[in-house]
């Protein structure tokens, strides 16, 4: 149902299909419940979970962006503060 996608990273990834299964899998037909009514609960919990695990792959995905654009930044400045400290020091 999850998975990340790289050793080194916290990025988890939902596969939607699997997460509506899942979800639908938690959810038996009640004794009083017409077959119709069951059927519309059931499509509408799978189309849901369809759409939120896809939200949360989204979301999950802006996260690791900004976190690898954050890290890349402080590299640089890193970089940066070193080239500047060292060009100094003959004059």
């Amino acid at each position: 149902m999850a998975s990340k996608n790289n050793r080194n990273s916290d990025k988890i990834t939902l596969n939607p299909e699997t997460f509506a299964e899942a979800v639908l899998g938690g959810n038996p037909k009640r004794d009083d419940e017409e077959d119709k009514i069951y059927i519309k609960r059931q499509l509408t919990l799978y189309l849901e979970s369809m759409l939120l695990a896809q939200d949360f792959n989204d979301l999950e995905e802006t996260r690791f962006d900004v976190d690898k654009s954050e890290k890349r930044n402080k590299i640089l400045s890193k970089i940066i503060e070193h080239r500047y400290e060292g060009s100094g020091s003959g004059e």
